[in-house]
Formats: C-alpha cells, structure tokens, sequence
C-alpha cells in the first residue's frame, strides 16, 4: 500500500518513548499469543530468512526437502534452496523438514483454510507460513494450528504500507521458543528508534488506517469484479491471471501499454502473470490490461 496510504510518522516524543517491549507485547496480544514466542525482526523477509536458517542448522537432518506450492512468493523457496533445502512441490504423502506457504498466497491471492493447510503439510516436520497479507484478508493467524512446528511471520509493510519502518515478527512454536530466543539475540540487530515509534504509532491508529486499506481495496475489487465477472476475487491485493500462456511475453505487451505486471516466471510458474490491487489508479489500470489480453489472445 505504499504510496497510496500513509501511516503515522512518529513525533520526538514518540521517539524518546520508543520501547521494543511495548510493541512486541502489543502485536503479540494483537494475534493473541504469548509475546515470549514473538521476536521482532527487520522485516517478513527478514523473519521468513531467520527462521528457515534456523531450521537448516540441524545437523540431526540427513536430507533437507522444502514442500512447496507453486507459483508462491520468490524469497521464500529461494531462500530455503539458498539454505540447503531440496524444493519439492508435491503434495504428501512423503515426509519433508519444511513446508513453506504464503497465506494468503502471494501471488494468487488465495487464502488458504486451516484443514487445507493441514492437510498440505502433512508429513513436514516444519511448516512456515508468511502471514503478510493476512490483514487484507481479513483472517486470524494460523499459529495455533492443530500440529507441531508451525512458524508464522508478518510485517508493517504491506497492509500498513510501513516499508520505511522496516518491522517484521517471527511466532516461534512453543517447542521451539528458547531454543530460537538464543538465535534470535545472536544474529537480529536491534530495531531503530524510527522503526518502533512508528510501528507504536501506526498500532495505535490501526482501525483509521484499515479504513483507509478497506475502501482502496474494496473499490480495487470492484474494479476487479467488472473486468472479470464470473471470477472469484481474490483475498489479498494480489492476483494471478493464467489465461496468458506466456508470462514473459503478456508482461512486456502490457508494458508496452502503461501497466506493470510480473511475469509468473518470477513465482516458479512461467505461465501467467500476476496483477497487483494496490493502487487508486488499478480502475483504469485492469481496463487496460485486459485490452492488451483479449487483443493478444492467450499469448
């Protein structure tokens, strides 16, 4: 939402006041769970790469495969490929160390069930879930899932539009929860004064900005609903067109006509591209491209 809502910039007083306990015990009471399973971090890409690190340690692991459901959000299976892990899109049965999900999935906008996601991770020791997008939903997070090793993170920058506070969450699992404050403290810096302040701030004014995000979005869907109907209409400000058989091409040719669009190449899938909900001016934005698909055909 960046650019199209503002959030709350922290005064001096803020500033001086700025205390990293009151935030973390305020998002955790926000997802109701005990703040000594939240850890702060610089951000969800921050957090989703401090936990799946974490995991890859383990040197009790002989073989280290990631569950994966694609197309799904790069940092996320790049970064467990990066760590060591064997990306394994299949479904179970079959036992793997981590299943790694976005929820709702970015990029198709979906939001996934809890017996859904129960039933994809079965047989994973670990499941991670990027809960960023959970807000525009809006869901309950999945923390207390009925299983063992479920991680979730979130962050300020999407819903919140906060990418100049650079604030994210890691919810370990109470298992894990000792175990990962050790890591924690060893490797996250401390967050600046800035990024608490405005993280307090933005907290204490949530309901105006959700207000703010709602009316965006729900105008972004009507929008959506025009251009599509029959459609199902996504849960997060994302979408995920597959009609173009070509996602490199169909990206370039509505470039070429003033809208930016991410081939799904990006995501694992080199069929279809993903359209973003975001901005005040998607309206005129989908018209345009849904000229550039039906002239192009299935590209």
């Amino acid at each position: 939402m960046r650019g199209t809502i503002r959030h709350p910039i922290p005064t001096r007083s803020d500033l001086r006041t700025a205390d990293v306990g009151s935030l973390r015990q305020l998002l955790a009471d926000d997802l109701d769970v005990d703040a000594r399973r939240l850890f702060l971090t610089a951000g969800a890409t921050d957090a989703n790469g401090r936990v799946i690190s974490y995991l890859a340690r383990r040197p009790e692991r002989r073989s280290l495969a990631a569950r994966v459901h694609f197309p799904e959000y790069p940092p996320l299976f790049d970064t467990a490929r990066w760590a060591g892990f064997r990306l394994d899109p299949t479904g179970p049965p079959g036992s793997v160390a981590l299943a790694v999900l976005s929820n709702p999935q970015n990029p198709e906008g979906r939001l996934w069930s809890r017996s859904e996601i129960l039933d994809w991770s079965a047989g994973a020791e670990a499941l991670l879930v990027d809960e960023t997008f959970r807000e525009f939903a809006p869901a309950v997070s999945v923390h207390d899932l009925e299983r063992k090793g479920v991680w979730t993170t979130g962050s300020f920058t999407k819903f919140f539009a906060g990418d100049d506070l650079r604030v994210g969450f890691v919810v370990a699992p109470e298992e894990e929860r000792e175990s990962f404050a050790e890591y924690h403290g060893l490797v996250v810096d401390p967050l600046a004064s800035f990024s608490v302040a405005g993280a307090l701030a933005t907290f204490r004014a949530r309901d105006r900005v959700r207000g703010d995000v709602r009316r965006v979005f729900e105008r972004n869907l009507a929008a959506f609903r025009r251009e599509f109907p029959g459609t199902t209409p996504p849960s997060a400000p994302v979408w995920f067109d597959r009609t173009p058989a070509d996602g490199e091409r169909c990206a370039t040719r509505a470039l070429s006509a003033g809208v930016l669009v991410c081939p799904g190449g990006y995501f694992g899938d080199p069929n279809g591209v993903r359209l973003c909900l975001t901005r005040r001016s998607f309206p005129a934005d989908v018209a345009a491209y849904r000229a550039v698909r039906d002239r192009s055909g299935s590209i």
